[in-house]
């Protein structure tokens, strides 16, 4: 399912690569082969509506200038059967090619059929790929940083089932090793200080007050049956009861955010399974491995890393990258052809490391993709916000949520490329002014229902798209709006490839400028019912289209505000 702009921009390329067949025939061209070339919308509006570089491409094995190949090729180009009013030539031999308007008005009538499906496009082709973000440790509240990795993970991931790919959401529990050691740790020193005994919790422990609720909740339920327990089974059934808690949290908070999984992945289970066993196994076996400090160490700087890295420590057990490969081993055993993580800044070095790692279990590291985000910092009245109630430590996702809402927050974190560092303003994000992005692109969606409810109280019907008149449509503005329209599945595609969700946060704040301009300058309902039915059709499909990139960012369309 594609789009108008690329129907437009293959039959251009054709008819291209016509011209160019028609002077090799008559000798005007030399070449043996046509080369690849791109027909794209170009940035500059002054540059037409679609422009060629064919000739740059030809320049060398033709041997002849790009301006004197444009020349030849545009003489050799038939406008049958094309919506190309002039063709011109700009610059070192750009083919700019300028349409008839009428040509964008041919999207509407699809949009109306299409309704959630348009947008839609097949550059995955069913492709299995598997987005892995959050990923928190299960053992407190879920911070900014995470609330950013929901955001954009899910975002990426409604992006890419929208353009073709077989898409699993899968959030990894970290359910094993020290940080549970820690929090077990943790855990114990809170039901003892809750039952009057002197205890401390270690340094490396988690001291958030949330942990001392979960405690709280546990001798409530369970008294002080523990006190008499050995320390490896009190610590044992105390962190049996918070992961069920915490994990219970992590669950509720993220569908508060609107973000659902497919999978939920167990560390545990890896190594209950002996799957970190037989990983291990299989890199000594092709040594990929060496001992050296009593400890194993994997060959990383084999595989462009800066340095090896433990996988067994000294202790016999094994590290937290030991089961991370035996994890990512696992999800190519599963049949993904692109495996996406989302990673905070932190990990940036985890990279090639981990790249490697996949390299020496047979896996092509291509196919593991890392999307690492920057840091996240809240502001509130101009001042950095650095405390939360509950952590003691840092602002909660739940927090933020009661803030500025579900819509809000999910917008802002993906405004900005997942490499830039973000700034979030509390004040900007709660305003009910144009100022807001948020607000501004919901208002454009409620406001074109608002024009609906009003044509239908007028006895107006919704006029039929086919029977449309849209040669009425005749303003800067309608063509505008059009045109952004036509660049929606283009905008989808491309999100997809770069793993980008703000081009559709972008694209969204875009197209509702130009809805709000539009409405500003001209009436949609008028004396004129031919004039009527075509701006009804026009703003129907941006309600549409702005639904459709609302959605894809996991936000509201409200009808009303």
């Amino acid at each position: 399912m594609g789009g108008i702009v690329e129907e437009i921009s293959s039959g251009l390329a054709r008819a291209l690569a016509r011209a160019l067949e028609s002077a090799r025939e008559s000798g005007a061209i030399k070449v043996d082969e046509a080369p690849d070339f791109n027909v794209e919308v170009p940035r500059e509006k002054d540059h037409g509506d679609f422009a060629a570089n064919l000739a740059m491409l030809l320049a060398r094995p033709a041997r002849m200038s790009p301006r004197k190949l444009a020349e030849i090729l545009v003489n050799n180009f038939s406008l049958a059967g094309t919506w190309v009013e002039r063709v011109e030539i700009a610059g070192a031999g750009f083919i700019n090619f300028y349409l008839r308007p009428m040509w964008v008005y041919q999207v509407l009538p699809r949009i109306i059929s299409l309704q959630d499906d348009y947008g839609r496009v097949n550059a995955g082709g069913g492709k299995k790929v598997q987005v892995e973000f959050v990923s928190a440790n299960p053992t407190g509240l879920l911070h900014m940083g995470n609330a950013r990795g929901a955001a954009l993970g899910d975002s990426i991931a409604s992006i890419l089932d929208y353009a073709g790919y077989n898409v699993t959401r899968e959030f990894y529990i970290n359910d094993a090793g020290n940080q549970i050691e820690n929090f077990g740790l943790s855990l114990e020193a809170r039901y003892m200080q809750i039952l009057g005994m002197d205890a401390q919790i270690p340094e490396e422990g988690y001291h958030g007050e949330d942990l001392a609720e979960t405690a709280r909740g546990f001798v409530d339920r369970h008294g002080d049956a523990l006190l008499r327990a050995g320390a490896g089974e009190r610590r044992a059934a105390l962190v049996e009861y918070a992961l069920s808690e915490k994990m219970g949290a992590i669950k509720r908070v993220l569908e508060d955010f609107g973000v659902h999984y497919d999978v939920w992945f167990s560390e545990r289970a890896l190594h209950e399974s002996g799957a970190v066993r037989d990983t291990l196994n299989y890199l000594r076996e092709r040594d990929f491995v060496y001992e050296s400090e009593d400890a194993l160490w994997f060959k990383a700087s084999d595989f462009g890393a800066e340095k090896d890295e433990v996988v067994v420590r000294s202790n016999g057990i094994p590290t937290y990258f030991a089961s991370d490969i035996a994890y990512h081993r696992n999800k190519f055993q599963r049949g993904f052809d692109w495996v996406i993580d989302i990673w905070g800044a932190d990990h940036h070095g985890h990279v090639s490391r981990m790249k490697g790692a996949m390299a020496a279990v047979g896996n092509d590291p291509a196919a593991l993709e890392i999307v690492i985000m920057q840091l996240v910092r809240l502001y509130k009245g101009g001042e950095l916000v650095r405390m939360s109630k509950r952590s003691g430590q840092f602002v909660t996702l739940e927090e933020l949520m009661e803030e500025v809402g579900r819509d809000a927050a999910r917008y802002f974190f993906v405004m900005r490329g997942s490499d830039s560092h973000l700034d979030f303003d509390l004040d900007l994000a709660k305003a009910e002014t144009n100022d807001n992005p948020v607000y501004y692109i919901q208002y454009a969606h409620a406001r074109i229902c608002s024009i609906l409810r009003q044509a239908g109280e007028q006895g107006i019907k919704p006029p039929d798209p086919a029977a449309t008149d849209f040669s009425v449509l005749i303003e800067e503005s309608e063509f505008a709006l059009a045109r952004k329209l036509a660049d929606f599945p283009v905008e989808v595609a491309s999100a997809a490839k770069g793993l980008a969700p703000q081009r559709i946060a972008r694209y969204a704040h875009e197209l509702a400028g130009l809805l709000h301009s539009f409405y500003n300058s001209h009436r949609v309902i008028t004396a004129g019912r031919a004039l009527s039915d075509a701006r009804l059709v026009l703003v129907d499909a941006t309600r549409i289209t702005l639904r459709n990139a609302l959605r894809l960012l996991g936000l509201t369309a409200p009808e009303r505000m």
